[in-house]
C-alpha cells in the first residue's frame, strides 16, 4: 500500500435511507433510532448509516457482513449506481457525490471500474470481445481496446482463449473474464461486489490466490465486497465490519479478530482459526531487556544478575539481533578472554519473524527453553514472547483473549 497520505478514497458522513420521500426516515436515522424502529414508524429502509471510511491507495480493502447490512449499498454509493441520501465520496482528491452525470460517466471510464458477482458475459461474443465491451461503450478505438483487453486476459491467466465462447468456459474461467474486464478499463481503482462468492471453495481458493499475486503486480485501490469472514481474512490488508448499515470496526484482519470491538463482532469471527490469525507480533512483549553487542561481558553478566534474568537479547548499535546470552555462557566466555558482548558465543536459534502465525510457533516454542526474540522485517528486535503466554495461546479455543489477559497481567 501506498504511503501517499491523501487517500484514494474517502468517505465521509454517507446515509442512505430508501423509500424516504419526506426525509424523515434520514432524520430519525440521524438522531440514532433504529433500523427497524425507522422501518415500522415510516416504512423507509434504512441502507447506510454515518459512514466515515478512509482507503489508502494501493490498498486492497474488504468490505464484509451479514446479507442485508449494506456493504452492496456501500459500494454502489461509491460510484454512485445509487445516490446517497446525505454525505461525501471523494476520489482521488475529486468529490464524486458533487459531480454532474457527464462528469461521473468520466469518472466511470477512466477512473473507477466495477466487477460484479455474475459474470454478464454477452453468449454471442467471444472471450476478448466481452473483455473489450465496457472499452467500446466508452469510445475507445477498435486497436486499442482489443489489445487492452488481450493485456488484462493475459494477467488473469486466459491469454490462449480470447476466440472462446463463453459457453465454452467453467464458472471459475468466466468469474476471470469478469476480472479481466474490470482490468481493461485501466482504472486505479476497482469495486468488487462478492465477485467469488458464487464458486466452489476450491475454485474460490484459487481465484483469491490469483487475486493477491495480481495486486502483487497491479497494484490498485481494491474494494473488495464479501460476507465470507475467512475470505476478507486472507485478502484483506483491513476489513470493515457493517451491521445494520453502520461500520462497527475497521482494522487490519489480525485486529478484527483478535480484538473484536463489541460482541457482535466476537460472535461474527468466532469460526475464523486463531492459531492460523495469531502472530508472534500479537503476542509478543515490547517491554524487554536487551544488551548490546558494544557492551563489556562483565556488564552483560551484572545486568543479568540485577534483573534476576535467566537470559538476555543481544542487539547491535542498530537494533539488530545477534543471540541470545545466558549467565553460563558469559562466564565462560569471560574465563576464555572474551571482553565484548559481539564476540562472545550467542545462541541464535529460536529467533521467529514478526509475521509468524501461531501455527509455525509451536515448534519453536517446543524447542526453546527461554523467551522467543521476535524480529521485523529489517532484522531488528522488536519484542520477546515468554513461554508461558506462548502456550496459553497454543491450548486456549480463544488465543487471543489468553494473550491479551497475560499481557495485563505482566504489565
Amino acid at each position: 500500500m501506498s504511503d501517499d497520505p491523501e487517500p484514494a478514497l474517502l468517505i465521509r458522513g454517507l446515509y442512505k435511507v430508501f423509500s424516504d420521500d419526506d426525509g424523515e426516515g434520514l432524520r430519525l436515522t440521524e438522531s440514532g433510532r433504529s433500523k427497524d424502529e425507522i422501518q415500522e414508524q415510516t416504512g423507509a429502509v434504512v441502507g447506510l448509516r454515518n459512514i466515515n471510511i478512509e482507503i489508502g491507495r494501493g490498498e486492497l480493502f474488504v468490505v464484509m457482513g451479514l446479507s442485508g447490512c449494506g456493504k452492496s449499498t456501500l459500494v454502489r454509493c461509491i460510484n454512485r449506481l445509487i445516490e446517497p441520501s446525505v454525505g461525501e465520496v471523494w476520489l482521488n482528491g475529486r468529490e464524486i457525490t458533487a459531480m454532474s452525470d457527464d462528469e461521473l460517466r468520466d469518472v466511470r471510464r477512466r477512473d473507477l471500474a466495477m466487477v460484479f458477482q455474475h459474470f454478464g458475459l454477452m453468449p454471442h461474443r467471444n472471450v476478448l470481445d466481452n473483455v473489450a465491451l465496457p472499452l467500446e461503450v466508452g469510445g475507445i478505438a477498435k486497436a486499442e481496446r482489443r489489445e487492452r483487453a488481450a493485456t488484462a486476459l493475459g494477467l488473469v491467466g486466459l491469454g490462449e482463449w480470447t476466440g472462446s465462447m463463453p459457453n465454452q468456459l467453467s464458472g471459475g474461467m468466466k468469474q476471470r473474464v469478469g476480472l479481466a474486464r474490470g482490468l481493461a478499463m485501466e482504472t486505479p481503482v476497482l469495486l468488487m461486489d462478492e465477485p467469488f462468492s458464487a464458486l466452489d471453495p476450491v475454485i474460490r481458493r484459487d481465484l483469491q490466490d490469483e487475486l493477491l499475486a495480481l495486486q502483487e503486480s497491479v497494484q490498485k485501490t481494491i474494494v473488495f465486497i464479501t460476507h465470507d469472514l475467512n475470505e476478507a481474512v486472507r485478502v484483506g490488508d483491513r476489513i470493515a465490519i457493517m451491521r445494520d448499515g453502520a461500520v462497527v470496526q475497521v482494522g487490519a484482519p489480525n485486529d478484527v479478530v483478535l480484538n473484536p470491538a463489541d460482541s457482535f463482532v466476537r460472535e461474527f469471527t468466532q469460526d475464523v482459526r486463531l492459531h492460523g490469525m495469531v502472530t508472534a507480533a500479537s503476542i509478543m512483549d515490547t517491554e524487554f531487556a536487551s544488551a548490546r553487542g558494544s557492551a563489556s561481558v562483565t556488564e552483560l553478566i551484572e545486568m543479568i544478575e540485577e534483573r534476576h534474568l535467566s537470559t538476555i537479547c543481544c542487539v547491535d548499535e542498530d537494533g539488530k539481533y545477534l543471540g541470545t546470552a545466558d549467565p553460563s555462557s558469559a562466564l565462560r566466555a569471560t574465563r576464555s578472554g572474551v571482553t565484548r558482548v559481539e564476540e562472545a558465543p550467542l545462541y541464535i536459534g529460536d529467533a521467529v519473524w514478526e509475521h509468524t502465525v501461531l501455527d509455525d510457533l509451536v515448534p519453536a516454542g517446543l524447542r526453546a527453553n527461554h523467551p522467543l526474540p521476535v524480529l521485523g522485517d529489517d532484522g531488528v528486535l522488536i519484542g520477546v514472547i515468554p513461554l508461558e503466554r506462548l502456550a496459553r495461546a497454543m491450548v486456549s479455543d480463544e488465543a487471543a483473549v489468553a494473550a491479551t489477559e497475560e499481557s495485563e497481567a505482566s504489565g
